[in-house]
């Protein structure tokens, strides 16, 4: 409300008590008129005194409200100035930036024109060379055509001739013998071969399992793992995928995972975490990164180091990445990447008895499980994976079919792709190499007993030697001796076509007949 307002209102006040006054009393009003009017009078004179102090109160507060206006639009005139000044030197600053960036560019943009000069130069050198080398071998050639009177072709076609016709009889005659004495040793050959390659890479295998077991300096850092209201566990199992279990055991932490290179960046991660000592979500978050990328340069080095051990040079780098995460994965607890160090070796073993590339079958058996490195990642088995990657980077025709044949997918064409099988074998089946589930191990020698005992005249069954073979225990008065050479050959065919074993399984019939008498 205004001052004009207020004004008014008290000078109705003033009006309406004269009124009321005058009006309450009608009785004397004749005798009281003439004091009435010096009271009105005086009633008068102070209302103009109120108003005129009113009015003066009113031009005080104006001039007060109009000083207060002026001060503040003078502060934020102020304030507006100094934001625009430093705006003002914002911009310049981002223009001083922008002006050393394109001067950066610019220089840049020139060394990388003279390193193009310089580039271009070498190649019209390397050019110049080739077409030089080109000229020289033309002449050479032509000289030689001109001692011998013959053309390249003609001195093709006539030392070709001349070799046929000498080695013609020859070769027949080594065919024949290759035959006979490859019929006659093949056995004695193979089963040589393979206990040579076997001795020869008789590694130690430790079975990978899947848990890590992390050590604490004392029992209070179980608490500091675990946080405040389980912050801290839960954001280092989202992290890793890795199942963490704290229990009773004194200064101990076990890490469950199947999958080992996730449980070792867990491991890392939480061992760092312990070794710092700031345990909290945002410090978890970069530990777990910093071990990622360790575990990452692990890979790198366990690829090298596969390439380095078996000799096999000119493996392409992302292969040799992949060959690093073998070194995670594991098949009935065997390592995949020792296994295929492994299987490298033995295949050089045999084709160096073969005389065969060893080389190239050095190459076929390192990367013939290449694809475990992505099976769990990508649909489709180990082997096709494995093929479309050794197409991608364009390896060797021979080592890819190797690749696809080594489990029997495909039927193995060429030697390369057999030996890659049997090394694969030989590898996987030496004892101690892989472990089996105890379950499965106990159902499949119980499956082989009953195999046996549903044969009319078998009386008992016993699977022995880790289910390598087994013992048939038959009533002879049911069972002749020529009946128990059928009935073995019978067992053995639904062994094979109904059980899947490692290896193979020796069937032992025996047939027990007494004939007892008393001498008196």
């Amino acid at each position: 409300m205004d001052t004009n307002t207020w004004i008014w209102i008290i000078v109705a006040a003033v009006v309406a008590l004269i009124v009321g006054i005058v009006i309450g009393n009608p009785i004397g009003a004749k005798r009281q008129k003439k004091k009435d009017k010096e009271t009105i009078g005086t009633a008068e004179d102070k209302a103009k005194t109120i108003v005129n102090d009113a009015l003066k109160l009113a031009e005080t507060k104006k001039k007060e409200a109009i000083l207060e206006a002026k001060e503040e639009i003078h502060k934020n005139r102020n304030e507006a100035e100094r934001e625009i000044r430093e705006r003002r030197n914002e911009v310049q600053k981002m223009e001083k930036r922008i002006i050393q960036k394109e001067d950066a560019l610019d220089k840049r943009a020139e060394s990388m024109e003279h390193k193009e000069n310089i580039l271009a130069g070498k190649i019209k050198e390397a050019e110049d060379r080739l077409d030089e080398i080109d000229k020289e071998k033309d002449a050479q050639r032509a000289m030689l055509e001109r001692i011998s009177g013959m053309s390249v072709e003609q001195a093709k076609d006539h030392l070709l001739s001349s070799l046929n016709d000498d080695l013609k009889h020859e070769k027949a005659l080594m065919i024949k013998e290759t035959e006979e004495r490859t019929k006659e040793e093949a056995e004695n050959t193979a089963k040589k071969l393979i206990s040579l390659a076997i001795q020869k890479c008789a590694s130690d295998h430790v079975s990978e399992t899947t848990v890590s077991v992390v050590a604490l300096p004392n029992d209070e850092m179980k608490g500091r793992i675990i946080g405040r209201e389980g912050r801290n566990i839960r954001a280092l199992e989202n992290l890793t995928g890795v199942d963490i279990i704290i229990d009773d055991t004194p200064e101990t932490i076990t890490l469950s995972s199947f999958d080992i290179s996730r449980r070792e960046v867990a491991r890392i991660a939480l061992e760092k975490l312990i070794q710092d000592g700031r345990i909290h979500p945002t410090r978890v978050g970069d530990m777990v990164e910093k071990a990622k990328k360790e575990v990452d340069s692990i890979i790198r080095k366990e690829g090298e180091r596969a390439v380095f051990e078996t000799g096999v040079h000119g493996i392409h780098p992302e292969l040799m990445r992949l060959l690093g995460k073998l070194h995670y994965r594991t098949s009935f607890g065997q390592n995949v990447l020792d296994h295929s160090i492994e299987v490298s070796h033995i295949a050089g073993i045999l084709a160096g008895e073969l005389h065969i590339d060893v080389t190239m079958a050095k190459r076929a058996g390192l990367l013939h499980d290449i694809g475990k490195a992505l099976d769990q990642e990508t649909e489709g088995s180990h082997v096709s994976i494995g093929v479309d990657i050794a197409k991608k980077y364009k390896e060797n025709e021979k080592v890819i079919h190797a690749i696809e044949a080594h489990h029997g997918d495909v039927e193995a064409k060429t030697v390369l792709a057999a030996i890659i099988q049997a090394a694969d074998a030989i590898s996987a089946a030496r004892p101690g190499a892989r472990r089996e589930d105890i379950e499965s191990y106990i159902k499949r020698l119980e499956r082989l007993e009953e195999l046996a005992s549903e044969f009319e005249g078998v009386e008992r069954s016993f699977a022995i030697q880790a289910g390598r073979e087994i013992r048939v225990m038959v009533r002879p008065e049911e069972i002749s001796d020529d009946d128990m050479v059928i009935l073995a050959r019978d067992i053995a065919n639904k062994i094979e076509n109904e059980l899947e074993y490692p290896g193979q399984i020796k069937v032992n019939v025996i047939r027990e007949s007494k004939a007892v008498e008393y001498a008196k």
